[in-house]
């Protein structure tokens, strides 16, 4: 995450920054899912495999979003051929 900020930043291509927020559900989802192991799969945690479900879908949402962004934003600019 932090790499893909640092591009943005560096390439002057701001929407690369909204790739890097796009990975914050995901990375959610996978601390619930190292959580509920670290734990052994316990039964009073499956609420954390639920979570996580939503967070992925979510992360793969945003993911989406911040690509599409980042494609118009490239597709806009002068190429220097």
């Amino acid at each position: 995450m932090a790499l893909v900020w640092q591009y943005g930043e560096k390439s002057g291509l701001e929407s690369w920054k909204g790739l890097s927020w796009g990975m914050v559900p995901l990375l959610g989802g996978a601390f619930c899912a190292c959580t509920w192991h670290f734990f052994y799969n316990s039964e009073s945690l499956e609420v954390l495999v639920a979570l996580q479900a939503a967070l992925t879908v979510i992360g793969n949402a945003t993911m989406c979003i911040a690509a599409f962004r980042i494609y118009k934003s490239t597709e806009e600019r002068p190429k220097n051929l």
